[in-house]
């Protein structure tokens, strides 16, 4: 056996990708922190006989339900990006205000709970407004709370300590909080379990979650997209404060009683609970699940210190510890993921590209290039930039996009004088009209969408179904491209792929894995579906001749393929085209019953052997800058005519890429081939000698208007 062999065996069957793509969804952050916990669990699970009693069990739930509602709090206000040192005095102040109301003054549970609510949403009120609208620093400011808040309590509990001891409020509802239980487990844990499910909705689901997580991530961008920042800031420390309230009043109901350090050194316990459970530090990063994680971590280490007689001073040292471990972990894995993630994302398959077929001049090829395109008129010079694909009606209208998010029209015939006739917002790719004037296109990162003649822009679909076995989530749509429409109101396009956006798709060249696919979208029940997939950057489709098959590129593949999506041939796959000698693109009908299609640019030497050397474009896609990397040459193409043997008919060239050399699309309108081209600043025009001046592609496919 061959090292060549070896090679494709190795990176046939050993799929290296998976490990990128694990790395690259959101659970991957939670990893640590369940191994750690599953390590605690199993070292004192080992050590101490015990430890799985429902005595146990029902311990640990109680420091749960209080810390963990430390550690939500905590949470929302990393989340925006700050920190809160002051989050156990606020605990102290509440458990103070709780017992005060229940134990001095005799008051009911309510009343007790709003008291308590009022002063940690007071306090964290204080701390928001001078954070958020003082722009004060959040460490030197809630640290300095601290101070305060812990002064106040000492000063509050001396004129209350003898009342306090000494109260006994009747209550059969405060009793439940202390001592309630509901199959075994406190009724406190499910008050923490209910209020971290609501949490959970509105960070991942409400608008104030979102605008949380973007302040924390990035607080100018949130400000640039009309954030409100101060006052989003401001609201967190006060969710956080009421949180922490929440927390005393729980634990006031289970002691009833206070004492002189109530709540000291809480917010060291609770800052490790967060930050073992996967919450940045450098905010924007982070939830409840993360949250919880962290608590039951905590609190499990805590009690197996306790049950195995550490003292106090040496639990606090291990949890001490334990803190700094876990922010040295969350700074670097924060430093390098993406480091770590670009090295081993980009998985290169082992092909083999046959010899190109030739395109010397004289060569006697279909391929042999030439000078056709020499004399190609340009619409839109210096107006356009990407018009990637073109179309145009019945009245000779030409439109087309561009990479700003436009769709522009050109008015005919001589498409001089324009306007903007919609805007996307994304990249408008692949373009078609249907039957009732309305423009199908392709948008680039966003999925399909629709375009009426009343210039209402209509998404249709931004999803496909998931695959069974996929890692990474291919429901969403990242960059569909072309598509064509069938009689009966399917739109067929492809998505090149699946596992790189619009931003580095040539990625995908480098690894000419099979990622791309082609799906379809029924406008009548308004369903899609993934029709094909593992294809190697599947482009342009065209719907063929008998209504029962479509035409499709893979450009990186280097063929044309016929597949059947209807009649006796229904699932039958079929390359038509293959060993092309560049990378073909869009595909479209001819007047004379013929197709067209494009080479986008051509195949080298150098890129060709490389294919063969997958280790080779591994390493250079670790060691090297990305501008560096051995990319196809798209900068030169052609202009391709094939009939439905597979036979090319016509070659039109730019010869030496003097006028008009980069093209993706191609569009025959009465007699004339207009040309797109996703690098171009303009779209080419080129009379067809000999063609049907009055062949219309839209009456040719729809009938006349």
């Amino acid at each position: 056996m061959n090292s060549h062999t070896l090679t494709r065996l190795r990176y046939t069957y050993l799929p290296d990708h998976l490990i990128g793509e694990i790395l690259s969804k959101r659970w991957i952050d939670n990893a640590i922190p369940v191994l750690t916990l599953a390590l605690i669990i199993a070292v004192f699970g080992s050590v101490i006989g015990n430890f799985f009693t429902l005595g146990s069990i029902g311990n640990i739930s109680q420091q749960v339900a209080e810390l963990g509602l430390l550690t939500l709090a905590l949470t929302i206000v990393m989340l925006s990006g700050g920190i809160d040192l002051s989050i156990g005095s606020i605990f102290g102040l509440a458990v103070l205000a709780t017992l005060i109301c229940m134990n001095a003054l005799g008051l009911s549970v309510g009343v007790a709970l709003l008291a308590a609510l009022a002063t940690g949403m007071l306090c964290g009120l204080i701390n928001g407004l001078l954070i958020g609208y003082l722009r004060l620093r959040a460490f030197l400011t809630t640290l300095v709370m601290l101070i305060i808040l812990r002064s106040v309590y000492e000063i509050v509990f001396l004129n209350f300590a003898t009342r306090i001891v000494s109260g006994m409020p009747q209550s059969k509802l405060w009793d439940y909080l202390a001592f309630g239980k509901i199959y075994g487990i406190p009724a406190a844990l499910f008050i923490t379990l209910a209020i971290a499910l609501v949490l959970h909705v509105i960070l991942s689901r409400a608008r104030h979650g979102w605008h949380i997580t973007a302040v924390g991530g990035a607080r100018r961008s949130a400000y640039n997209a009309g954030i409100n920042v101060r006052r989003t800031i401001c609201a967190a420390y006060v969710w956080s404060g009421g949180l922490a309230a929440l927390a005393g009043f729980i634990y006031a109901a289970r002691l009833g009683s206070a004492g002189a350090d109530t709540g000291a050194g809480l917010e060291i316990t609770a800052l490790t609970a967060a930050v073992l459970g996967g919450i940045s530090l450098g905010g924007g990063r982070g939830s409840v699940a993360k949250a919880l994680i962290g608590t039951i971590s905590v609190a499990a280490l805590s009690s197996g210190l306790v049950r195995l007689g550490v003292p106090g001073p040496m639990n606090s040292l291990i949890l001490g510890t334990v803190l700094i471990l876990a922010v040295f972990v969350d700074v670097r894995w924060m430093k390098n993921k993406q480091k770590i993630l670009n090295t081993v994302y980009m998985s290169p398959a082992y092909v083999v590209m046959p010899k190109a077929a030739e395109t010397a001049v004289g060569s006697g090829s279909p391929y042999a290039v030439n000078d056709k395109l020499r004399e190609v008129d340009a619409i839109g010079l210096g107006i356009l930039e990407g018009p990637e694909d073109c179309v145009l009606d019945r009245d000779d209208n030409l439109y087309c996009g561009t990479r700003h998010g436009d769709v522009m029209k050109f008015h005919g015939p001589d498409h001089k004088t324009w306007e903007l006739f919609a805007h996307v917002g994304g990249h408008p790719l692949g373009i078609q009209m249907d039957r009732d004037n309305n423009i199908v296109t392709c948008v680039g990162g966003m999925g399909l969408y629709m375009i009426t003649p009343q210039r209402e822009v209509v998404k249709l679909t931004d999803e496909t179904n998931r695959s069974a076995f996929s890692i990474i989530d291919d429901s969403q749509l990242k960059i569909a491209d072309d598509l064509d429409i069938t009689d009966d109101g399917r739109v067929y396009f492809s998505e090149a792929t699946i596992r790189y956006n619009i931003a580095n798709w040539p990625m995908d060249a480098l690894e000419s894995r099979g990622n791309g696919r082609i799906v379809c979208y029924d406008m009548n029940t308004k369903k899609t579906h993934t029709e094909l997939k593992n294809l190697v950057f599947p482009n342009g489709v065209c719907i063929a001749q008998d209504q029962q098959s479509f035409y499709f590129a893979e450009s990186w593949g280097c063929r044309l393929s016929r597949y059947w999506f209807d009649g006796p041939k229904k699932g039958t796959l079929q390359v038509v085209i293959d060993n092309l000698p560049g990378y073909p693109d869009n595909i479209n009908r001819s007047s004379d019953g013929h197709y067209w299609f494009t080479l986008m640019g051509m195949r080298t030497p150098s890129l060709d052997l490389a294919l063969r050397m997958p280790g080779f474009r591994r390493r250079m896609a670790r060691q090297i800058a990305v501008d560096e990397w051995l990319f196809p040459n798209i900068n030169n193409g052609c202009v391709l005519k094939f009939n439905e043997k597979g036979e090319i008919l016509d070659a039109l060239w730019d010869l030496g890429g003097q006028n008009h050399p980069m093209i993706t699309s191609i569009r025959e309108h009465k007699g004339n081939l207009y040309l797109g081209g996703i690098s171009n600043n303009r779209i080419g025009r080129y009379k067809i000698p000999g063609a049907d001046p009055n062949w219309c592609a839209l009456d040719a496919r729809w009938g006349k208007s």
